[in-house]
């Protein structure tokens, strides 16, 4: 993770000294090629650049950036990948290279309808990676939250083992994320009279906040990385014979990376329309 602050106004010297890993710099001619990039150095050159370009009207723009590749414990066998029909979010059915893999039981839970597959990356301390598959017509808001919920809302696989079908795929998103700091209570801070004191002694505001992200998932392993922008502007038992289930992720779905513990989603997409053979 990286995280960086380019500004145009003077930055107090204290708040400098508590964040001695975070990038300072000046907002003066040029900055753009600046931001540019540092977006491209900190996520491995998946993200090519601000999500939000600058205009002039902006006076301190605060970077973060994440970035993930890992292997899976165990990969996709690749001489199994072969088209399988994936019907999008549109109703329309076309052909997708799809990865097979079984897994174990306690790599899938059900949660209020949705069918959720946790896949292990290989390495100590490595971020699991869910995949949410909801009912036919379902969208991400019913589907997305799933994937986060704690095991008091799971309801375990009843079959020994799963027969997973997961397309190869690469999915970008853009997200404008203002509106959703409003929704968390952080609506004072998007006006101006903002108090933004202890950054700067001039008066600032949150003007825009926008959050680029792309997800690369394949039969050796998954990449992901997301650049999230802030601008501000002045203001004011016995053997028996084993249960296979059959999990296709033939529809829209979704995915979600999470911190080493499993908690904190670090990465969420939603996969409306089929993979193309690019991917």
């Amino acid at each position: 993770m990286a995280t960086g602050v380019w500004a145009g106004v003077p930055v107090r010297e204290e708040f400098r000294r508590g964040l001695p890993d975070v990038r300072f710099g000046e907002l003066g001619e040029g900055a753009q090629g600046v931001l540019d990039a540092w977006v491209r150095e900190a996520t491995g050159g998946r993200v090519e650049g601000l999500p939000l370009g600058l205009d002039g009207s902006e006076v301190l723009v605060l970077l973060n950036a994440l970035a993930l590749k890992a292997s899976w414990a165990v990969a996709f066998p690749r001489h199994l990948t072969r088209d399988e029909p994936f019907t999008d979010g549109d109703g329309r059915i076309r052909p997708v290279p799809t990865m097979r893999l079984r897994i174990p039981s306690a790599r899938v839970w059900y949660v209020d309808g949705v069918t959720v597959v946790e896949l292990p990356c290989a390495g100590e301390g490595a971020a699991p990676v869910r995949f949410a598959l909801g009912a036919e017509g379902a969208g991400p808001g019913e589907v997305l939250p799933a994937a986060w919920a704690g095991p008091g809302a799971r309801k375990r696989l009843a079959a020994d083992s799963a027969d997973l079908l997961l397309p190869r795929f690469t999915l970008r998103t853009r997200t404008e994320a203002h509106a959703h700091l409003a929704a968390l209570g952080l609506d004072l801070a998007l006006r101006p009279g903002a108090d933004f004191s202890g950054l700067s002694p001039d008066p600032l505001f949150i003007d825009e906040v926008v959050q680029e992200a792309v997800i690369e998932v394949a039969e050796e392993g998954v990449e992901a990385a997301a650049v999230t922008q802030v601008r501000m502007a002045r203001s004011a038992a016995p053997p028996r014979r084993e249960a296979v289930e059959r999990i296709a992720f033939d529809r829209p779905f979704g995915v979600v990376v999470l911190d080493a513990e499993g908690e904190l989603p670090l990465f969420a997409g939603w996969r409306r329309s089929a993979p193309s053979a690019e991917d």
